[in-house]
């Protein structure tokens, strides 16, 4: 089964201190099976693999830029860190590149055995200065995922360092679910989510997606500045900026056990969507 697919959806961003501050943009992602690149650049013709469209994935965009290809390199740097998944899939969610230009501050690689178990999630970060860093977290059998991880990567000028992230993780199927709560101090400093609903990768929903979301890509990239320059206005300062990790991969050798809750009676809210903890 061609598992390769469209989600249009939103993307919700609270700052709950030290300055309130919340936006939500519409917006599309594509997930691709990194198996279905070559079937997809010949069925489709606003879509291509590695050359310009209307809409294109170039594999150096995402990765350590392996000459081996993307797939082998994200196995690549799995077995590094004790995961094999044998013949099994990866699904890559991401923004496409819209007319040449795309920046994604976040790509999610759901990554399968061949039994179609999600063993591991890994988490590629961009930021505005052409870094990237990846965070690899394996799987629990727990409903939703939860997982979380030490930031060691600079993102926003206006976040400290010393935080940790918290994901809850809806897999790709009907609709999809990501959420990121970022706390400091133990307490709650920031949420993001991006939830979507699927449609079938076809030439007709991409250009519907292009009359949805034009220059979606470019957009994104505007947006982070502009929102940027209202935290500024709103007091916020900018963080010193310390050297990128020494490792293109931070990874949990096992399943997050420490992702508990001490109040069983706690929601949490991410934009529109609640969801109980327990």
């Amino acid at each position: 089964m061609n598992r390769s697919a469209v989600y249009f959806g939103h993307v919700f961003h609270h700052r709950l201190r030290p300055r309130v501050h919340r936006f939500r943009y519409r917006v599309m992602s594509l997930l691709l099976d990194l198996d279905d690149l070559g079937e997809l650049n010949q069925r489709l013709h606003f879509f291509s693999h590695n050359r310009f469209n209307l809409y294109a994935f170039y594999e150096r965009d995402h990765g350590t830029g392996a000459p081996s290809g993307l797939k082998q390199d994200i196995q690549r740097q799995l077995e590094q860190h004790g995961i094999n998944l044998d013949a099994g899939k990866i699904l890559l969610l991401c923004y496409p590149r819209i007319l040449g230009f795309v920046f994604n501050p976040l790509s999610v690689y759901y990554c399968y055995a061949s039994d179609a178990t999600l063993k591991a999630i890994l988490y590629e970060v961009s930021n505005t200065f052409g870094e990237r860093h990846s965070y690899l977290l394996p799987v629990s059998n727990d409903t939703p995922i939860r997982q979380a991880v030490d930031k060691c990567f600079y993102v926003s000028p206006f976040m400290p360092q010393d935080c940790r992230y918290h994901f809850r993780m809806q897999p790709p199927e009907r609709r999809i679910g990501v959420h990121i709560e970022q706390s400091h101090a133990n307490e709650p400093m920031f949420r993001a989510s991006f939830t979507g609903v699927r449609r079938p990768l076809t030439d007709r929903i991409l250009l519907q997606a292009c009359l949805r979301y034009p220059l979606m890509t470019l957009k994104v990239f505007a947006g982070i500045h502009w929102e940027a320059l209202r935290l500024w206005f709103k007091g916020m300062r900018i963080q010193p900026k310390p050297a990128p990790p020494a490792l293109t991969v931070t990874c949990t050798p096992t399943p997050d056990s420490t992702v508990t809750d001490t109040d069983p009676t706690r929601t949490h809210s991410y934009g529109e969507h609640t969801y109980e903890t327990h």
